[in-house]
């Protein structure tokens, strides 16, 4: 019997969060990164995870936290079929909920990518039910203030050691590719602007960010869609404003990395704005 995939994501308009639902689904995710938080964990099946050059087997009950920009990638490790479930936070609102539970407004920095049959799972997959049923009430905060202070606890490493691990020169190319993004980019921009020549900018990048400098320019392209198509910004209109040459490689691209296309990612938010 085949399981029918389902692709599910909803936005709370209360936490500003977005709180993703897979199920049934066989997709393979390439070598990527996003500009906000995850925290996920699966419902069933088994995945092949890697994250930052490092693999892990991750299972049913297995709790995955992803930083803003740690670049990974994934796919099935067995014949089954992957239940995801998982919620996204930007950086602006996960300062503020760690400045209110702390008194310090920081980023915390995860130190853990998988944690196996982690306790937090019971927190967040109640958090997650709140958010896809559009509770109204304050139990849903409740439950995402216990569960961030939670992770911070034991999961994250104190702040003094939070230590940027990128360069100046790969920075300035980071930098460029950031406000540029929408404009076609040479290689010898990069190049130029970082003074290295473009095998050891590739290399540095690479080392450095965990993506090659093109892979870091389309995940920032895809991010900047992201904005505009919850906007409700027609998908075309939105690939031409981020930099793709067309919409068919814009469409393909943001389902590789979303898991939905452009039409059914916008869609969402004109559903919980109406």
């Amino acid at each position: 019997m085949t399981v029918r995939e389902q692709r599910f994501v909803c936005y709370d308009n209360e936490l500003k969060i977005e709180a993703h639902q897979f199920n049934g689904i066989m997709q393979k995710f390439p070598n990527h990164f996003h500009e906000y938080y995850v925290i996920g964990f699966i419902e069933s099946g088994k995945r092949h995870l890697t994250c930052k050059n490092k693999e892990y087997i991750i299972d049913a009950g297995d709790l995955v936290l992803f930083n803003p920009f740690d670049n990974h990638a994934c796919q099935q490790a067995d014949e089954k079929t992957l239940d995801w479930r998982s919620i996204n936070i930007n950086e602006n609102i996960m300062e503020e909920t760690v400045r209110q539970i702390t008194g310090i407004g920081y980023l915390p920095k995860f130190t853990t990518t998988a944690a196996h049959h982690s306790e937090s799972v019971l927190l967040l997959s109640e958090l997650h039910q709140l958010i896809m049923e559009q509770r109204k009430d304050f139990k849903k905060e409740e439950v995402f203030f216990f569960l961030i202070e939670q992770l911070i606890k034991e999961y994250t490493e104190p702040v003094k050691e939070s230590l940027s691990e990128v360069s100046e020169e790969i920075q300035k190319s980071c930098t460029y590719m950031e406000n540029h993004y929408g404009e076609l980019i040479a290689l010898d921009d990069l190049s130029e602007l970082s003074g290295l020549n473009k095998y050891t900018l590739l290399r540095n990048f690479t080392k450095q960010r965990g993506v090659t400098p093109y892979q870091y320019l389309e995940a920032i392209r895809i991010s900047e869609a992201k904005k505009l198509l919850e906007n409700g910004i027609d998908p075309l209109e939105a690939a031409m404003k981020t930099g793709f040459t067309d919409q068919s490689h814009f469409t393909k691209f943001f389902k590789k990395l979303i898991g939905l296309t452009p039409r059914q990612y916008r869609d969402i938010f004109k559903e919980s704005k109406g």
